[in-house]
């Protein structure tokens, strides 16, 4: 681990204000004080910055029986906007949001899942911006940043799409193509660490440090923070919980391994193991992921029986494929996001919790929680917004700290 210097600690502790602010609403610097830990000097620095560049403002100004009045500081949402945006290969979701990361309104756009020229993905990026801007009456030059998580492997510090199986996609320079359409700087990064920092902001973060945010869709994997760290590893691939192995020389999976867990729990894992249950079931008719997963709940609720054995035997490979992932970071919290879990986890959480503890080493089960995540809204969207507020606090020489990977680059600023 490299040792931290001076101004890595100031980094930090900007973040600390920040996210305080986040958490307890509207403070006084005393409040934050107490909050952070940090010392009186060093909060009334920060917040003297922060207020400086707009950051910041005094949403009250009260008076006690004694002293001197006291400033109640808050997040300034009218400093700019940001766009986040959940890119999947079914679907894009955009979401206009204040600086204070309140959502104001969102554009979406169908993608046709068999479709994976770059030039097509990039047009319903955005599309799906125009929606969310033109129904939010967002005005272009108050756009501070937009954020794009992109699904498969990111490189967020040169801005490219590695490998996304689904596409074949190969080293696109997908920041590139947007900032040449939006004249907008831009971030990318990966879903699962999107679902990760919104979780740790908004979600359970709030309470622990360490937990894993099990995304389930068309592709499944988890976002895993451990001592409030986002963990990246080496090359920002950490996460692909879904390309783990669940059964020796099983189903083929779309990265090429045997077995690997989204083979069982991805949208294409779950039309297998219905196809295994009933081949002539009208719900593998359906021609769209979406389509599908949409069918299955519908008919959970009308309680068909092939239905059911479904949501036993996913329920069944998630209670083992999460005992991996439990006993292997000994974590506290897992919970479940991303558009099947939405619609599916009514059914699937009873019956997970009740295999759990066949799978969980006991030391391990003690405490555990999983649940469906509480993050309002769509999380990737909200996480990747969150990113692109701590790389817009860059640019204003206020950087948060390591939630974000290093840069190797000079963003560009807005055209």
């Amino acid at each position: 681990m490299p040792r931290q210097t001076s101004r890595d600690l100031r980094n930090e502790s900007r973040f600390e204000v920040l996210h305080a602010l986040f958490e307890i609403g509207p403070s006084t610097r005393q409040e934050i004080v107490r909050h952070t830990g940090l010392s009186p000097a060093t909060v009334a620095t920060l917040v003297t910055e922060f207020l400086a560049e707009g950051v910041l403002r005094i949403a009250t100004v009260e008076r006690s029986t004694v002293g001197r009045p006291y400033e109640r500081l808050t997040i300034n949402p009218d400093r700019g906007r940001i766009i986040g945006i959940d890119v999947a290969e079914t679907y894009v979701d955009a979401t206009v949001f204040d600086l204070a990361l309140g959502p104001l309104g969102h554009g979406e756009v169908a993608l046709d899942e068999h479709e994976n020229d770059p030039a097509y993905v990039v047009d319903g990026i955005i599309r799906a911006i125009d929606s969310a801007v033109e129904t939010t009456g967002t005005e272009r030059d108050r756009i501070i940043g937009v954020g794009v998580s992109m699904p498969g492997q990111v490189r967020p510090d040169a801005g490219v799409s590695v490998f996304a199986p689904n596409w074949d996609w190969h080293d696109v320079r997908i920041e590139e193509l947007l900032e040449k359409r939006l004249g907008s700087s831009v971030y990318v990064d990966n879903p699962l660490k999107a679902v990760a920092l919104a979780e740790m902001w908004f979600g359970v973060g709030r309470v622990a440090g360490s937990m894993a945010v099990v995304n389930l869709g068309t592709g499944v994997g988890a976002g895993i923070a451990v001592d409030g760290a986002l963990i990246r590893g080496a090359t920002n691939n950490a996460g692909e919980w879904g390309h783990t192995l669940l059964q020796l020389d099983g189903r083929l999976c779309r990265c090429g391994r045997r077995g690997c867990v989204e083979a069982y729990l991805g949208v294409h894992g779950l039309e297998m193991s219905l196809a295994e249950i009933d081949p002539a079931h009208p719900a593998l008719q359906q021609p769209l992921q979406r389509g599908f997963v949409d069918a299955v709940a519908e008919g959970l609720v009308a309680g068909d029986p092939a239905l059911t054995e479904l949501a036993r035997r996913t329920s069944h490979y998630l209670a083992a494929g999460l005992g991996d992932l439990v006993n292997l970071l000994n974590i506290p919290y897992v919970t479940l996001t991303g558009w099947t879990s939405a619609a599916l986890s009514e059914w699937l959480i009873p019956a997970l919790l009740e295999e759990l503890p066949d799978h969980v080493l006991p030391g391990s089960m003690q405490g555990l929680t999983v649940e469906a995540s509480k993050v309002p809204g769509n999380a990737v969207a909200l996480g990747m917004a969150a990113f692109t507020l701590e790389q817009f606090l860059g640019r204003l020489g206020l950087a948060s700290p390591a939630s974000t990977p290093t840069m190797r680059r000079r963003l560009r600023p807005p055209a």
